[in-house]
C-alpha cells in the first residue's frame, strides 16, 4: 500500500502518530486515543480482511502481527495482538502486517494462505484471516514450529463452521515433524486404497505435494527507520489528544510518575486487555491514558538468589520464556512455583492477550477470578509502588490489598514498579489450579495457589506443616486465603487424616449464597476442597507417599497432536477430468476468503452521506414504555435522527410465519434487547454511544421467563402438536416395565463470526436495496415492503456471502434489516449496521431450549413397548420458528429407532425472552438427546450396555416413522456396525474398562449412537428452487439460484452441477451472488435442503442451454463450446434459460395435531463412537477420539461434505457439553460474547477424529444421488454426551453409587462434577435459604 499521511503536519511536536502498515508509513496527527487499531485498519485505512468478531479479544478474527525493534535486545520481535483491543496509539513506532499484506490472489498466495485454502479449511472464511495470521506469526518467530507448537498458536483464535481439523491438517505440513510417506506399495498413492468390498476408496482431499514451500528469507523485511535509535527519540508520541481521552506516552520513570502524581485517576495501559473491554462494553470514560510502553524498568525481569522479580510491565509472554529459562536452571525444588506458573499461563487467555498483557496489569486490575492473583499470594510474594511524592514502598501481597471488588488499597498515584516472586524452599511445595468451562482461552470458574511447606522427613516417614497458603479465586468478591483453614493446618501432621476437616473448614472460609455472582454454588464449593484433595495427593507425590489408585488425580491430561483420517468412493476411473462432480473440488472463494479479499457487508466502502444505526434496546423483560426521550442522544455532534415506531410508513408486525412481531416496540417491551428505536450517526462508535443515551422509563410487570413459569401461566403460542402411532397404555400394562423420567436440554447461540449486518440503500421512485448477510432474502424483501408500505418489487435484496448462518439468519437478519429500511426512509441516505457481539447474543434469539418428559415401556431383553413424551420448548416472546421447530422434534421424536407404539405432545411456551428460531438440525437434535437419554436410562434399568439396547431398537426398512412414513433403503444399521468395526469398539471398550480399573479419579467412557435425519421443509410449499444460467457471447457462464452461501460451499457445489450439464471446465463459471431480482420467492437456504432444490433447478436450466445448443453441436462436432455458443446466438437462439424445480412430496395423513403434513423426501442416516476422559474431581473432559460412518448417497464434493460432517458434529458437541446460555432470573441474558459464553475451540475437538462416507449408498432422490448434509452430522455428537454419562457410571460405582441417574444437557464441568457423586461432593450442602438464585434455567 502507498504511505499514507494524515492532514496536517507530521512533525506535530510530539503527538504525530507513526507507524507502518504493510511496509507502507502511515501518520496521524493528533488521533484520537479511543480508537482501536482495527477501527483505524478497516475505517482509515480501508483494510477490510482484518475482521471484527467480538470487539473483546475473544475470537481472533481481528488477529494481526505487531513487529518493534527491541533496542535492549538488539533484535525484532513479533506478535500475534487482538487489533479489537490495542489502542491505535500503542502501536507508534512499530510495523503492522496484516493478512493484506503477506499475500493476494492478485500477486501469490503466502504459503500460509495457500495451505488453509486448498486443505478446505475456510469454509465462511470470517475468521480465515485471522487464523492465517496467527500462523504467520508462528512462522516469524519459528520457521519450523513443532506440531504441538503450531496448534499452540491458534489458543485464541475460534471457527464456527469447520470444526478445526482441515485447518490443523493443512498447516501441519508447516511443521518439523510433518512427513508425508509418498507412494504407496506399487506405485500408486499412499493415499489411495481399496475398500475390503474392492471398492477404490481415498483418503487424500488434497496433494500436499503441491503446496508452495515455506522459505523465511522472503518474508518482508523490517522498516529500517524503525531501528533508528536517534528517529525513535526524535519522534516519541508524547501525548495524542482526542474529544474524551488524552494519551500519555512518558519515556522514563520520572515522567511517568510526574504525570501519576498531576493525574492520580489516569489509567495506565500495556495491552489494554481490560480497560479496552470496560471502555467498549461497560461504557468506562478514561480522561486520562498513560502507555508505559518505553519506561524500561516496568519491563525488566531479572532473578536473584531467592526469587524472580518481575517489572509490572512485562507481558505475560515475557515472563513465561524467563521462567522457562530458570526452570532449566534451577534446582527442581526451588522452581516449583515456576512450573506451577507456567502451568497456569497456559490456560490464561490466548496467545494474542498473553503478548501485551502484563502481570502488573493482572494485579492491578484486582479481578476475582484473575489466574495469577491467588498463585502470587500463596507464593508470598511482594508488590514494589512508586510514587512521585512518597518515594518506593514493598508491601507483601496478602489478601489484605483487596479492599473491594476490584480495588486495592494503593495510593491514586502510585505505580506498581514490579512483582517479586520468591523461589520455593527445600520442602515446600506448590501447585497451582483453575477449572473453567473451556481448557482454552477461558475464565476461571475457580481457580487456587497452594503451597506448604513441611518439616523435614521424621522418624515413621511422618511430616509436619510449618506454614501453608491456600489461596483462591472466584469465592468471593476478591481473591481470598482460607487464612481458618491455613491455622487448623500449621502443627498437624500431613497424612489423610487431616482431609476431613480441612474440607469442612474450607467450606466455613469460602462460603457463597445461593444469589453470589457466577452462581453453580454447589460446585464452585465443591471445587475448593477438590482442588485440596488434588494438592494433597501432589505432594505426597513428591515426597513419595502417594497410593498407586490416586495417581490419577494428580496430572492433567495432556493433549496429544489431532489425528485424523478422511475416507471417501473415489469417481469411477473413466469420469472425464472435466467433470468435478464427486471430487474434493476446493471452496470457490476460499482463495480470496485466506487474503482477506472476500467481501462481506461491513466490509463494503462507505457510501456518500451513509449513516450508522445504533440500537436502542429494552433493558427489561416485560414492561409497559412510560416515554422515551432520545434528546441527549440527538444533543451529540455527528447524530442525525432518532427513528421509532412513530416513524413506520407501513406495517409494524412482521413475521416469517405468523406476523405478530413487533419491528420497533409500540408501547410495551415483551424481553431484554426488544428493539425500542434506532439511533442514526455519522460513525458506528457514535451511534453505539449515542444509543446509550436515550432514556426510556418503563413500567416494570414481572415476567416469564422459564418453561415452569410458562407453565403454570398457561402461557403458549401456537399449536398444541400431538402425535399417536399406536396405542400406549395397552402397551404399558403388557411391559416388563414401565419408567419414567425427565430431561432438559439447553439453548445454544450460533455465533457465526460475522453478526448480523445489513447495508440498505434507498432509491428513486421508492426503491431499495438491501446488502445483507441474510439466509433468507425473499423474507428480507417482504419485510422491508410491509414496513415501509410499498410492493415487494420496489425492493432489491442482495446476499453475496455470509460470515455463518446456521438458522442464526434465517429470519432474525430480516428484522432487523426492516429497521434499517425505516432509517434508511426516514434519512433518505444509506444506513449500514453490523451489530457487536454481546448486542447480537441479546437481541437475536438462540436455539430453543427444551424440557421433556417422558413415560417408557420395555421388556427385560431391552426391546422397547411404548413411548409417552410431553415435549416443551422455550420460544420466547414471539412465534417466530418455534412452532416449525417443535413440529420437527415432534415428528422426529422415535430418532433412529423403533416404537411400536408413541404418543407425543408439543407446546411452544411463551416467554419473555428474545424470540427463539431456527438452528441447524431444527429441532431434531434437542428431539435425539431427549429420546436417547431415554434409551440410556432404559439401557441402565435393564443392566444392559447401551450399544446394545440401541442395536435391539434401531428401525429397519419397512419400519413405520413415528409420522407415519415407511422407511425404505435405511442405513442406520449398516452405518452403526460400520463405524463400530472401524473404531475396533470392543477394542476400544475393553481399554477403556482397563483404565477405569486402575484409576479412581479418571475415568473413560465410550459409547456408539446412530442417528436418522429427516430431509425436507416442513411446509410442503418451501421445497422449491429457481436457477438463472445466462451464457455470454465469450463462452463464459453466469450463474445464480435462490440459495445463499454462508460457508457451506452451496455455490461450489451448483457450478459443480453447471460444469458437469453444460460439460465445461468449472473455471468458465461465474456465481456473483444471490438476488431477489433475478430469482424471485427464493425459499431460505435451510433445511439441508438448498443443494437438493437449487441443484435440480440448476440442472433443468443448463438442461435447456444443452438442448438449444445440441443442434450445432451436432452440426459441429468438431468444434468447441465457444463456436456452438456464437452459432445459436447468430441464429438468434436464446442464451439464458431459468430452471424451477419442487420436490415431489406425498402427503401424509398423520395425526400430528390433526393437520395433513407433507411426508418428507428421504432419510439421512450416519453413526458415530466417541471415546472419552472425564477428571472426576473437576469434570473436565478431553475428547479422546471420535469415529464417525456418515450416508450422503453419493457425493458431490468429499471435502465439501466431510468439512460439514466435522464442522457439525464440533457444533453438536458444543450444544451437548459445554455451551450454556445463563440468564438471570430477571430475564437478562448474562452470557454474551465469547468471554463468558464458550463454544469449542481448537483444543476441544477429539484429539483423533476420523471421517469416513459410507460408500456404495446411492439416494436416487435427490441431485446425481447425492444427500443432505448440513443437519444431520450435528446430532452424531449425542455420542460424546453419552461417553461422558457412561465415565461418570463408573466413577458412580466405585464410589457405590448405582443406578440411573439424570445428566440434563449441556453435560458442562458443573454437572459432570456433581454427577460424579464421591465424599468431597458428599461433604458440600445444599444450596439453601431464601435468597433468589442468580441465574434460572430457561
Amino acid at each position: 500500500m502507498a504511505s499514507t499521511t494524515s492532514s496536517g503536519s507530521a512533525s506535530g511536536g510530539g503527538s504525530a502518530l507513526v507507524f507502518f502498515v504493510n511496509g507502507a508509513k502511515v501518520v496521524f496527527d493528533n488521533v484520537d486515543p479511543e480508537l482501536t487499531l482495527l477501527q483505524v485498519l478497516r475505517g482509515k485505512l480501508k483494510l477490510a480482511g482484518t475482521k471484527l468478531g467480538c470487539g473483546e479479544g475473544g475470537c481472533g478474527a481481528c488477529t494481526v502481527m505487531i513487529s518493534h525493534y527491541s533496542f535492549g535486545e538488539k533484535r525484532i520481535r513479533h506478535h500475534a495482538i487482538n487489533a479489537c483491543l490495542v489502542p491505535v496509539c500503542s502501536v507508534h513506532g512499530c510495523a503492522v502486517t496484516t493478512v493484506e499484506g503477506i499475500g493476494s490472489t492478485k500477486t501469490r498466495l503466502h504459503p500460509v494462505q495457500e495451505r488453509i485454502a486448498k486443505s478446505h479449511g475456510s469454509q465462511c472464511g470470517f475468521c480465515t484471516p485471522g487464523i492465517v495470521m496467527s500462523m504467520y506469526t508462528l512462522l516469524r518467530n519459528n520457521p519450523h514450529p513443532s506440531r504441538a507448537e503450531m496448534e499452540s498458536a491458534f489458543e485464541g483464535n475460534l471457527c464456527r463452521c469447520t470444526g478445526y481439523r482441515p485447518i490443523l491438517e493443512g498447516f501441519k505440513s508447516l511443521t518439523k515433524d510433518f512427513c508425508c510417506s509418498g507412494p504407496g506399495a506399487g506405485g500408486q498413492c499412499c493415499m489411495s486404497v481399496k475398500d475390503k468390498d474392492g471398492v477404490e476408496v481415498a483418503t487424500a482431499l488434497y496433494d500436499v505435494s503441491k503446496f508452495t514451500p515455506y522459505d523465511p528469507t522472503q518474508e518482508p523485511i523490517f522498516p529500517p527507520q524503525l531501528m533508528d535509535g536517534e528517529w525513535r527519540r526524535k519522534h516519541a508520541l508524547a501525548v495524542a489528544k482526542g474529544p474524551r481521552t488524552v494519551w500519555y506516552r512518558p519515556s522514563s520513570m520520572d515522567q511517568l510518575l510526574e504525570l501519576k502524581s498531576k493525574h492520580p485517576k489516569a489509567k495506565i495501559v500495556v495491552g489494554n486487555s481490560e480497560i479496552g473491554v470496560e471502555m467498549k462494553f461497560k461504557n468506562l470514560v478514561c480522561p486520562v491514558l498513560v502507555s508505559v510502553v518505553d519506561v524500561e524498568e516496568l519491563h525488566a525481569i531479572s532473578s536473584t538468589e531467592t526469587g524472580l522479580k518481575v517489572g509490572a510491565a512485562a507481558t505475560l509472554t515475557d515472563v513465561g520464556h524467563a521462567m522457562e529459562k530458570l526452570v532449566k536452571d534451577l534446582a527442581k525444588y526451588k522452581s516449583r512455583v515456576l512450573v506451577a506458573f507456567l502451568d497456569m499461563l497456559r490456560w490464561f487467555a490466548g496467545q494474542q492477550i498473553r503478548n501485551v498483557a502484563s502481570i502488573g496489569g493482572n494485579v492491578m486490575t484486582a479481578s476475582p477470578i484473575s489466574d495469577l492473583n491467588p498463585l502470587l499470594i500463596a507464593a508470598r510474594s511482594s508488590l514494589t509502588f512508586a510514587s512521585h511524592s512518597g518515594g518506593q514502598r514493598t508491601v507483601p501481597f496478602s489478601m489484605d490489598m483487596f479492599t473491594g471488588y476490584r480495588k486495592m488499597a494503593v495510593k491514586e498515584d502510585e505505580v506498581l514498579l514490579c512483582v517479586t516472586i520468591p523461589f520455593t524452599k527445600e520442602n515446600e511445595f506448590f501447585e497451582g489450579y483453575k477449572q473453567a468451562r473451556r481448557r482454552e482461552d477461558d475464565i476461571a470458574i475457580v481457580n487456587a495457589g497452594m503451597r506448604v511447606l513441611l518439616s523435614a522427613e521424621q522418624d515413621g516417614g511422618e511430616r509436619t506443616v510449618e506454614d501453608c497458603s491456600l489461596v483462591f479465586g472466584g469465592m468471593a468478591a476478591t481473591t481470598v486465603s482460607a487464612r481458618a483453614t491455613e491455622k487448623l493446618l500449621i502443627g498437624r501432621k500431613w497424612s489423610h487424616d487431616i482431609l476431613s476437616a480441612v474440607s469442612q473448614s474450607l467450606l466455613d472460609d469460602l462460603p457463597l449464597t445461593s444469589s453470589a455472582p457466577g452462581g453453580m454454588i454447589e460446585y464452585r464449593r465443591s471445587l475448593t476442597i477438590s482442588f485440596f484433595f488434588k494438592f494433597y495427593l501432589a505432594v505426597n507425590d513428591a515426597i513419595g507417599t502417594i497410593a498407586a489408585e490416586d495417581v490419577s488425580a494428580i496430572h492433567r491430561t495432556e493433549r496429544a497432536p489431532t489425528k485424523s483420517s478422511q475416507l471417501y468412493q473415489e469417481v469411477p476411473a473413466d469420469q472425464s477430468q472435466d467433470d468435478v462432480v464427486g471430487r474434493p473440488m476446493v471452496h470457490l472463494t476460499a482463495e480470496r476468503q485466506a487474503t482477506g479479499e472476500a467481501v462481506y457487508v461491513d466490509d463494503m466502502p462507505v457510501l456518500d452521506g451513509e449513516l450508522q444505526m445504533g440500537l436502542v434496546v429494552s433493558t427489561v423483560a416485560r414492561a409497559n414504555i412510560k416515554s422515551i426521550d432520545p434528546s441527549p442522544a440527538l444533543a451529540m455532534d455527528g447524530v442525525h435522527h432518532f427513528v421509532s415506531v412513530s416513524d413506520v410508513p407501513g406495517c409494524n408486525l412482521v413475521g416469517i410465519i405468523v406476523a405478530d412481531e413487533e419491528v420497533f416496540a409500540d408501547g410495551k417491551v415483551h424481553c431484554v434487547g426488544q428493539v425500542i428505536g434506532v439511533v442514526l450517526a455519522e460513525t458506528q462508535q457514535l451511534a453505539r454511544q449515542a444509543a446509550q443515551l436515550v432514556h426510556v422509563d418503563y413500567e416494570e410487570l414481572p415476567p416469564i421467563i422459564t418453561i415452569e413459569q410458562a407453565l403454570e401461566a398457561d402461557s403458549y403460542l401456537g399449536t398444541h402438536w400431538k402425535l399417536r402411532k399406536g396405542d400406549c397404555e395397552p402397551a404399558f400394562a403388557n411391559s416388563d416395565f414401565v419408567k419414567e423420567g425427565e430431561i432438559r436440554v439447553g439453548g445454544q447461540e450460533h455465533f457465526y463470526l460475522e453478526t448480523q449486518a445489513c447495508l440498505v440503500v434507498p432509491g428513486e421512485e421508492d426503491e431499495v436495496t438491501l446488502y445483507a448477510s441474510s439466509q433468507n432474502p425473499a423474507l428480507s424483501q417482504e419485510m422491508a415492503a410491509t414496513i415501509l408500505g410499498i410492493p415487494a418489487n420496489r425492493v432489491v435484496c442482495r446476499v453475496k456471502r455470509m460470515g455463518g448462518g446456521f438458522g442464526g439468519k434465517e429470519s432474525r437478519n430480516s428484522v432487523l434489516s426492516a429497521a434499517a429500511a425505516v432509517a434508511a426512509k426516514v434519512s433518505g441516505r444509506p444506513v449500514r449496521f453490523m451489530l457487536d457481539r454481546d448486542e447480537d447474543m441479546v437481541v437475536t434469539g438462540q436455539r430453543a431450549p427444551f424440557l421433556a418428559r417422558y413415560k417408557v415401556g420395555f421388556n427385560k431383553d431391552g426391546k422397547f413397548t411404548a413411548l409417552d413424551v410431553q415435549l416443551y420448548c422455550n420460544a420466547g416472546w414471539t412465534a417466530d420458528l418455534s412452532n416449525a421447530v417443535l413440529s420437527k422434534a415432534v415428528r422426529n421424536i422415535d430418532h433412529c429407532y423403533n416404537w411400536p407404539n408413541l404418543h407425543v405432545t408439543g407446546r411452544a411456551c411463551r416467554t419473555n425472552l428474545p424470540s427463539n428460531t431456527a438452528f441447524r438440525g431444527f429441532g431434531a437434535p434437542q428431539a435425539a438427546l431427549c429420546v436417547d437419554a431415554v434409551v440410556s436410562d432404559v439401557a441402565a434399568w435393564c443392566g444392559m450396555p447401551l450399544e446394545e439396547v440401541c442395536e435391539k431398537n434401531i428401525g429397519r426398512t419397512g419400519d413405520m416413522t413415528a409420522g407415519g412414513q415407511v422407511l425404505e433403503n435405511d442405513n442406520t444399521l449398516r452405518c452403526f456396525h460400520e463405524v463400530k468395526e472401524r473404531a475396533d469398539f470392543s477394542a476400544l471398550k475393553a481399554t477403556a474398562t482397563e483404565f477405569n480399573k486402575v484409576n479412581r479419579w479418571k475415568k473413560r467412557g465410550i459409547s456408539v449412537m446412530p442417528t436418522r435425519f429427516a430431509v425436507a421443509f416442513h411446509p410442503a410449499h418451501k421445497n422449491q428452487a429457481g436457477a438463472l444460467v445466462l451464457v455470454y457471447l465469450d463462452g463464459s457462464v453466469l450463474l445464480t439460484h435462490g440459495g445463499t452461501e454462508m460457508g457451506q460451499g452451496l455455490h461450489t457445489k451448483m457450478v459443480q452441477v453447471c460444469s458437469r450439464e453444460l460439460a465445461i471446465p468449472a473455471s468458465r463459471i461465474f456465481l456473483s451472488e444471490t438476488s431477489t431480482n433475478t430469482v424471485p420467492n427464493t425459499s431460505p437456504t435451510a433445511a439441508s435442503m438448498s443443494t437438493d432444490l437449487n441443484g435440480q433447478a440448476v440442472k433443468i436450466a443448463c438442461e435447456q442451454i444443452r438442448e438449444r445448443l445440441l443442434p450445432y453441436r451436432t452440426k459441429n462436432p468438431e468444434g468447441t463450446w465457444n463456436d456452438w455458443v456464437k452459432s445459436a446466438y447468430y441464429d438468434r437462439v436464446s442464451l439464458s434459460a431459468t430452471g424451477f424445480f419442487k420436490a415431489p412430496l406425498a402427503m401424509l395423513s398423520s395425526k400430528t395435531a390433526g393437520v395433513e403434513l407433507p411426508a418428507y423426501m428421504y432419510f439421512a442416516y450416519g453413526a458415530a463412537c466417541t471415546v472419552v476422559e472425564v477428571d472426576t474431581l473437576t469434570g473436565d473432559t478431553q475428547v479422546l477420539r471420535t469415529d464417525i460412518v456418515m450416508d450422503v448417497g453419493t457425493s458431490l464434493n468429499p471435502a465439501i461434505d466431510i468439512g460439514q460432517i466435522e464442522g457439525g458434529f464440533i457444533q453438536g458437541m458444543g450444544l451437548f457439553t459445554m455451551e450454556e446460555s445463563v440468564v438471570s432470573p430477571k430475564g437478562v441474558l448474562l452470557s454474551r460474547g465469547p468471554g463468558t459464553y464458550k463454544i469449542p475451540g481448537f483444543a476441544d475437538i477429539p484429539q483423533e477424529f476420523n471421517v469416513a462416507l459410507l460408500r456404495s449408498a446411492p439416494n436416487e432422490k435427490a441431485i446425481y444421488s447425492s444427500k443432505a448434509i448440513g443437519e444431520p452430522p450435528l446430532l452424531l455428537a449425542t455420542s460424546v454426551f453419552f461417553a461422558i454419562k457412561n465415565a461418570v457410571s463408573a466413577a458412580r460405582e466405585d464410589a457405590g453409587v448405582t443406578g440411573v441417574f439424570r445428566l440434563d444437557s449441556p453435560a458442562t464441568v458443573e454437572r459432570i462434577r456433581m454427577a460424579c457423586v464421591d465424599h468431597l461432593t458428599k461433604q458440600v450442602p445444599s444450596v439453601g435459604g431464601d435468597a433468589p438464585s442468580w441465574t434460572v434455567r430457561p
